[in-house]
């Protein structure tokens, strides 16, 4: 089954970097936004596996906002894992990205292994 991944970044070269590093995925399905407007509707219409969501980003969403909006939605919260993206690292940080919801929480700049695993932890394909 092709799991739809969803990337949703402001920082065109981040969102590169996710994509080159996810293409090498058997049967996955990448789509990108670069603002948490467009990805949360994009979300609604694609109702992926999982989303590589950016916290600190400019527009009417950020990304505690939209992982709390997938997390509240019932078609989304069932089966949409949320891995949030961030360069802040504080304690209260990671406490916002539980409250929000989220299923795992990466700091940048990571390693594209930590990545994968992260990806294939959230996909259910550890071994």
């Amino acid at each position: 089954m092709t799991a739809r991944i969803l990337i949703v970044d402001d920082q065109p070269d981040i969102r590169k970097l996710i994509s080159l590093t996810l293409q090498h995925l058997e049967d996955a399905e990448l789509h990108e936004a670069d603002n948490g407007g467009d990805g949360w509707r994009m979300a609604k219409d694609l109702k992926p596996d999982l989303m590589l969501l950016d916290v600190m980003m400019p527009g009417e969403l950020d990304g505690y906002q939209v992982c709390t909006k997938i997390k509240q939605d019932p078609e989304l919260a069932a089966h949409t894992k949320v891995i949030l993206l961030t360069a802040r690292a504080q304690q209260e940080d990671l406490d916002a990205g539980a409250r929000a919801g989220s299923d795992a929480y990466l700091t940048k700049a990571f390693s594209p292994l930590k990545l994968l695993d992260t990806v294939d932890e959230m996909l259910g394909r550890m071994e």
